[in-house]
């Protein structure tokens, strides 16, 4: 598909800075099938619940993951700045360098009290490091070095500060390994976690470490030609039967995110059930696709030819989309990571 039928024009006021106060004082925008819209909070969300259903989230953890340091033994300017992106090894990370032109393997790096070694170059500003440290000892010093790596749309407006440390993460935020948040999950708060138990509806987790694909624009002019990068994806055994149960039993299953979505599509089999998963996954959802295992997506709004609309795109319908989120807009809804939500309820 043409890449320019995902485009809208967003005004920057849209753009959220901080998030709401409390989570789940977010607004939520719900759009039935057919187009039907109804502007709530957050905190309605089990309005639209049933005893039996599940709702699944993502317990990736964001870890500090921009990195600010310099090059070592090199002849002017020495700054460099690092995103590191995806682990390789318990002392090496794939990042995204910044500037990179001149990065050469062998080049020597120091990042605060740690040290580290290109290892091998990519294109666009890849490269894979190796650290002076390993395992959990590595893991302290980025803890203790980085910085969370919020969106390119927020921290060109504003530097990433303490209050980021908390609010750039889910609170069931459990399994370190993300670079972004999946932030359908910000807006949870315990209080809505009781109600939503209360009206009889499961929770189940999965994990999906976020990477860099969350930052790269789709370059390409065609959906043919773009490729996603892998992000690895975990789905266990007693979660996906207790999932499988819930449809066998006429439940439904809501995605909290488009990260929990993912993980699921990816592990459903062609009838819909789904099987364990722990590999890396590159699926990329555009219209057209055929869902088989989510019913209902807990998403905030998304950056105009991204891959995330056209993945909103292929779950309601790119006219349902395109008109929502010009209701958004018109609406004076908060975008993108630190935004208000949507709940988008599919048809049977």
């Amino acid at each position: 598909m043409d890449v320019s039928l995902f485009d809208f024009d967003l005004p920057e006021a849209r753009i959220a800075l901080r998030p709401a106060v409390p989570r789940d004082s977010a607004r939520l925008m719900v759009v039935h099938p057919g187009g039907r819209i109804e502007h709530r909070t957050i905190r309605d969300l089990p309005d639209y619940m049933r005893a039996g259903d599940a709702q699944v989230i993502n317990d990736t953890k964001v870890i500090p993951a921009r990195l600010y340091g310099r090059r070592l033994r090199v002849a002017g300017p020495a700054k460099i700045e690092i995103l590191l992106h995806r682990r390789l090894s318990p002392d090496s990370f794939s990042v995204l360098a910044r500037p990179a032109r001149k990065l050469a393997v062998g080049d020597a790096l120091q990042f605060g009290n740690m040290k580290a070694t290109v290892a091998a170059r990519g294109d666009g500003g890849e490269a894979d490091i190796r650290f002076d440290l390993s395992g959990a000892a590595l893991d302290d010093a980025i803890a203790a070095t980085g910085e969370m790596p919020l969106p390119p749309y927020i921290v060109g407006k504003r530097a990433a500060d303490a209050r980021d440390a908390s609010d750039y993460q889910t609170l069931y935020a459990r399994e370190p390994g993300s670079v972004a948040a999946p932030t359908a999950g910000l807006h949870f708060t315990p209080e809505l976690f009781d109600a939503l138990a209360q009206k009889g509806v499961t929770r189940e987790a999965i994990t999906l470490h976020v990477g860099l694909g969350t930052f790269l624009p789709v370059a390409a002019e065609d959906t043919a030609q773009h490729r996603m990068h892998a992000e690895r994806a975990t789905l266990d055994a007693a979660a996906a039967s207790r999932l499988n149960a819930v449809h066998a039993a006429g439940g439904r299953i809501l995605a909290a995110g488009t990260t929990s979505l993912r993980t699921l599509e990816s592990a459903a089999g062609a009838g819909g059930a789904l099987a364990p998963l722990d590999r890396d996954t590159d699926i990329f959802i555009t219209p057209g696709y055929e869902f088989r295992a989510v019913d209902m997506l807990l998403t905030n709004f998304h950056l105009p030819r991204s891959t995330l609309f056209m993945l909103v795109s292929a779950f309601m319908g790119l006219d349902t989309m395109r008109a929502a989120y010009a209701e958004a807009i018109a609406q004076d809804y908060r975008f993108y990571s630190y935004g208000d939500a949507c709940l988008l309820m599919r048809a049977p």
